[in-house]
């Protein structure tokens, strides 16, 4: 049995960690730093691109509610812990709809304390009235959004950290909020807790710093890191998510529970300083531009780095906004082939689909997608197939916009069964509506930030 344990905290710190790096995150390394690690804030950060787009989609075609369907589990596991401690939850989990998730949470959660929970919604992402579709640009490339006028699902600008510190400031225990940046949960918190001024420039830039290298939580921590050659993690099966201890004149250093699995150095750092950075010399987020360029590692063992040189650069005029569209049909399917002569069975069964998608439905073969897996599937752009394989999967792949070809698609690698070549097996096909991402700007006072409580 794991025995864990935490690094002392001083007293003019303030400690935040990370419970959710994405919406399908584990629940376990959560639980643990709200009941071991002595947190003052714990951050669930659950919106990629797409999520909130497809829960935009979701809310409206009644298949959901809008938010994120862990929510009430994530927190149930961890509010007993945090709040014993003082501490304050906050999540973008609440996607298409921050409002009924606070509702929902207010409702599910209010017999695990002995007090009345306050759950603070934030709103104001939801910019699709706002945004002038006839003079957007499409940021990718350079079209008109009009072009895309009939598609449009959604509409949700970036918000930056003043939502959060107003939620905060309400006294709620849970905060959550819609299409806020992933770093400004953090910056939001650690604000909050330390009595920073939105104005502060410095220290919110290095609020924005903890939370770009915190907001994918394990990743700082060995996740996704280890090659089993050179870099070597321990006890990946048991990854602890990491926490910062930030103080009041701004500094900052990183680790994470003791006895919990990962690894926190300097390279693991690095290497999520600068993921997703295009320009350190300019990291743009809602609040800030911030220089990272300069950002100094200090790697003092034993899961312990600290940080310093985040500097501030500008406010951004405008607003990022994430449009989703409705982007057609997605259908794939897979047939397994082993044995002796597999990659030739394969083969065959790729050629069959492709040609009675040409001769049977008329359309053409450029449409489907096959790769074998394991052999070019990563590799698409491989020409050397090799003589042979104890085993291929065939993954077929082909997007559309009507409805009835996706599902002709489908039925026609399950077919592969009985009509294709020798020895398939595991053949399987499905199909889903999907949403595009296009993106654009407003401008800044555009958009305004609202926060209700609910208990």
């Amino acid at each position: 049995m794991n025995t864990y344990s935490v690094v002392p905290k001083s007293s003019d710190s303030v400690r935040i960690g990370v419970g959710a790096g994405f919406a399908g995150d584990r629940l376990q390394p959560a639980e643990l730093l709200a009941n071991h690690g002595n947190l003052d804030a714990l951050v669930f950060e659950c919106l990629a691109e797409r999520t909130i787009a497809l829960a935009q989609q979701n809310k409206a075609n009644g298949r959901s509610q809008g938010f994120d369907q862990k929510l009430i589990e994530r927190l149930r596991g961890t509010l007993p812990g945090l709040l014993a401690g003082g501490g304050l939850a906050i999540t973008n989990g609440g996607a298409a709809n921050p409002v009924g998730a606070a509702l929902a949470v207010a409702a599910a959660t209010r017999d695990l304390t002995k007090r009345p929970i306050a759950v603070a919604a934030v709103t104001g992402d939801d910019v699709l009235a706002e945004l002038d579709i006839d003079s957007s640009v499409v940021l990718e490339t350079g079209e008109s959004l009009a072009k895309y006028r009939d598609r449009i699902v959604s509409a949700n600008a970036y918000l930056g950290a003043s939502g959060v510190i107003e939620a905060a400031a309400t006294g709620a225990d849970v905060i959550i909020t819609g299409r806020t940046s992933d770093a400004a949960l953090f910056s939001g918190a650690l604000s909050a807790k330390l009595g920073w001024s939105i104005e502060d420039r410095a220290n919110q830039a290095t609020g924005i710093l903890v939370g770009h290298l915190l907001e994918c939580a394990g990743q700082l921590t060995g996740g996704y890191f280890a090659d089993g050659v050179n870099k070597n993690v321990p006890k990946l099966w048991d990854l602890g998510f990491p926490m910062a201890d930030v103080s009041t004149s701004g500094n900052v250093t990183l680790h994470k529970l003791r006895g919990s699995g990962g690894l926190l150095n300097r390279q693991t750092v690095l290497e999520q300083l600068l993921y997703e950075v295009e320009n350190p010399h300019r990291y743009i987020t809602p609040d800030l531009t911030v220089d990272f360029s300069n950002v100094a590692i200090t790697d003092h063992g034993s899961d312990s780095v600290a940080l310093s040189g985040a500097t501030f650069v500008s406010v951004p005029a405008t607003l990022k906004v994430s449009v989703g569209i409705r982007d057609g049909y997605a259908a794939t399917g897979s047939i397994v082939y082993g044995g002796s002569r597999s990659i030739e069975r394969a083969t065959i069964a790729a050629n069959i689909v492709r040609d009675r998608w040409v001769a049977v439905y008329g359309r053409p073969s450029e449409d489907v997608d096959c790769h074998f897996v394991g052999i070019n599937s990563t590799f698409p752009w491989a020409t050397e197939i090799p003589d042979s394989a104890p085993e291929v999967m065939v993954k077929f792949s082909l997007r559309t916009f009507e409805e009835r070809v996706a599902i002709e698609f489908c039925r026609e690698i399950e077919s592969l069964y009985t009509n294709g070549p020798a020895g398939g097996g595991g053949a399987n096909a499905t199909y889903t509506e999907t949403i595009g991402i296009l993106s654009t700007l407003i401008p800044r006072d555009a958009v305004e930030q609202k926060v209700q409580v609910f208990k």
